[in-house]
């Protein structure tokens, strides 16, 4: 497997980073997942402008131009000799002596890998899939993608713990988001869906799949949605990178609607793979 780090393309058996890079020891650094189909990268750019607005966020000074990320990616997209990849970049603040502020003059480790995309199974297109809630302990400032994810991590084990996909989140009885996507539910054939706000991560596939509905005529609202809502939905969404649009049926072992994935559903999944075709030409 052949990884970019820091300027170089090496066997990532080669590739070394320091104890001391402080991505390693405060996970100060920020990350971004693009999805290939066919060699081809899918909405590139706002991946990338995500991720200049994490670093910004965090006060984390961009190594690279536009120009010269756009080069990178499609270099590891090359050197991958999967058609369709998972590429992940990883931005730290670099290394530097052990001390939570900021160091004056590290330089930011830069590293990047591709791997083959995980693709939903064919059940879960036909089924649907399953999900748990659980309370959203995690800190104020999620619309940082932060390589900082143990919140995240935890939240996703309890649902790996009991054969579901996911963990659908909620604070002070609100919908916030899932361990590792987005959110929308269905009611009455209304999308709804939480604003954007630092609660939640700003998912480039969501904004897709909200592209899409508005294209299309399906009537769409942004705006709170409360835990009552959700388990009340007659459909419940949940959007990324891996996922894309899927359709969860059951939640805390209960049916949503009617236990199989649900007409809006149908109509957004087969508006996202026509999308996908027109914008990657495959």
């Amino acid at each position: 497997m052949i990884v970019h780090l820091n300027g170089e393309f090496l066997p990532i058996e080669e590739a070394k980073i320091s104890p001391l890079d402080r991505g390693f020891i405060f996970g100060d650094g920020v990350y971004e997942v693009i999805p290939v189909y066919a060699k081809k990268p899918f909405r590139m750019m706002e991946h990338l402008q995500r991720m200049q607005r994490s670093m910004d966020k965090i006060g984390l000074k961009n190594p690279h131009s536009i120009e010269r990320w756009e080069a990178l990616c499609n270099e590891m997209i090359e050197r991958t000799p999967h058609p369709d990849q998972g590429l992940y970049i990883q931005v730290t603040r670099g290394v530097a002596p052990r001390d939570h502020a900021f160091p004056k003059d590290a330089t930011p480790t830069v590293f990047m890998m591709s791997n083959p995309m995980r693709k939903p199974p064919p059940e879960w297109h036909t089924d649907g899939a399953a999900a748990i809630t659980a309370n959203d302990d995690r800190w104020y400032n999620n619309d940082i993608k932060s390589t900082a994810l143990l919140g995240n991590v935890l939240a996703r084990q309890k649902s790996a713990e009991v054969g579901a996909v996911e963990t659908i989140l909620i604070r002070d009885g609100m919908l916030t988001e899932a361990s590792s996507s987005n959110v929308l539910i269905v009611k009455g054939g209304t999308i709804f869906s939480p604003p954007k706000s630092n609660l939640l991560l700003p998912g480039t596939t969501f904004d897709v799949t909200i592209e899409l509905a508005k294209k299309h005529g399906m009537p769409h609202e942004l705006r709170p949605i409360t835990e009552a809502e959700l388990r009340a939905a007659d459909e419940i969404w949940v959007t990324s990178a891996t996922k894309e649009v899927l359709a969860i049926t059951t939640l805390d072992g209960k049916p949503v609607g009617s236990g199989k994935p649900g007409p809006v559903w149908r109509q957004i999944h087969a508006h996202y793979q026509v999308f996908k075709r027109e914008v990657t030409g495959c």
